[in-house]
């Protein structure tokens, strides 16, 4: 952290500005914008690729995709650089919480896979890459998405624990994934108490 500037504006603009920039509700606007009307009337509501895709248009699920992982990311990545890597987990974690509670739709947002997976590259990219071939394996294994995404998560403060380069700032990088790992458990409920009953979905199912 720069040493000219007052720890509370660092944080204040990195949490405020990660939650800002995880508020832009990409699935929301590729659809509209893409004329597939307003993605919280189709299959699930979600906000998120999976349910984008439920519209029949690929290229706009890939926009939400991209745009979900890239705000988490540029989170990271932008308060990493202007205040160091404190900022850039606090940025990640804000902006995890900006997508699952988005100001501008009334705070009901997506599941927060996308963009968990996109803040895990930005602030560990060891840890980001061991967590996105869990959910691979997952999915192969099992062809569920939401075991998939939950095994990376609940996997992902470990991966951080033991493959991340180090430093002083590491345990606050096991501390956001395991933040994040909560919050998508916590946000994937439905999906596991359809798991527990044997009733989830396959991928290419009808719900996510």
């Amino acid at each position: 952290m720069p040493t000219n500037l007052d720890p509370i504006v660092v944080w204040t603009a990195s949490l405020l500005g990660g939650y800002l920039l995880g508020s832009i509700p990409f699935g929301v606007i590729a659809t509209r914008l893409g004329g597939a009307g307003d993605i919280r009337q189709v299959g699930s509501g979600n906000i998120g690729a999976t349910n984008v895709l439920r519209t029949g248009r690929r290229e706009l699920a890939l926009i939400t995709l991209v745009g979900d992982a890239g705000k988490g990311a540029l989170a990271a990545l932008l308060a990493g650089a202007l205040f160091g890597p404190m900022a850039a987990a606090l940025a990640a974690g804000a902006a995890f919480l900006g997508h699952l509670f988005p100001v501008w739709l009334k705070f009901r947002g997506g599941k927060g896979v996308a963009i968990f997976f996109g803040a895990m590259l930005a602030v560990s990219w060891p840890a980001g890459i061991a967590a996105g071939l869990t959910w691979i394996a997952m999915a192969v294994l099992f062809r569920i998405s939401s075991l998939a995404a939950l095994t990376a998560a609940a996997f992902s403060p470990l991966f951080v624990y033991a493959v991340d380069p180090g430093g002083e700032d590491k345990i606050v990088r096991v501390y956001l994934a395991m933040f994040m790992a909560l919050l998508i458990f916590i946000r994937h409920h439905e999906n596991i108490r359809r798991l527990l009953s044997g009733h989830e979905p396959h991928i290419g199912g009808s719900r996510t």
